[in-house]
């Protein structure tokens, strides 16, 4: 399983030969201004909520793609109506796909789409493949929900977001990772714009003290779990 960062909360995800797109906000993001969106590969993208910065590139990618588009009921009915495939999910489902089995779970945050129409409830995504499983939180608080999780997986990543103000920080993330029982994170939600802007090496650190490590990538940089 390789796992590029594309900034923000966007990631592109290879499993065997199928690309699974996460919450596409590129062309919007100008740290992100040396992504080519016209290169981006995808079978499927998935979506954790309606906001802005999680869906913008999502109907020009579908475009050129023909990706199958995963997320709650409400979103998935809202691409529909524009022509698009989608697959509607809701929290605590699962659904086996050609590249492995996504289960929908809680996130704490809010959803709704550029234009202020209900979005549906946010949520993250555990996928399931043949031989790695990972935790994509989504924007969320931290939740005891979480706690369910390594009920289902363990987990060789936890994705999560760091940025503190709209998710969060740090500290909450640390524990986090305890509640879904991984060391190994990688952190994004960060550093996008000023309301969430880290400091780096203290968010290092505070992983490596509690004997976790934390991953942050720079946009466009691959790691393979």
């Amino acid at each position: 399983m390789n796992i590029t960062f594309l900034g923000h909360a966007s990631l592109s995800i290879e499993i065997d030969n199928y690309t699974i797109l996460v919450d596409p906000f590129i062309t919007g993001n100008p740290k992100a201004s040396h992504i080519d969106i016209n290169g981006i590969k995808a079978d499927y993208i998935l979506l954790t909520h309606a906001h802005q910065d999680h869906i913008l590139d999502v109907e020009v990618i579908v475009k050129q793609t023909n990706a199958i588009i995963v997320s709650n009921y409400e979103i998935v009915t809202h691409y529909q109506k524009l022509g698009y495939k989608g697959h509607p999910i809701n929290h605590g489902g699962n659904w086996t796909f050609d590249f492995g089995t996504v289960k929908y779970v809680n996130a704490v945050h809010t959803s709704s789409f550029p234009d202020g129409s209900y979005g549906g409830q946010p949520g993250g995504f555990v996928i399931q493949s043949k031989s790695k499983n990972i935790y994509i939180a989504g924007d969320t608080a931290l939740t005891y929900d979480m706690k369910l999780i390594p009920l289902h997986a363990k987990l060789d990543l936890a994705i999560l977001p760091i940025g503190d103000n709209f998710t969060m920080g740090i500290n909450d993330a640390v524990i986090a990772s305890d509640f879904v029982e991984c060391d190994t994170i990688l952190g994004y939600h960060y550093d996008t714009f000023e309301y969430i802007e880290i400091n780096k090496e203290e968010a290092i650190k505070a992983f490596k003290n509690k004997r976790k490590q934390l991953k942050l990538l720079d946009i466009g940089q691959s790691i393979t779990v």
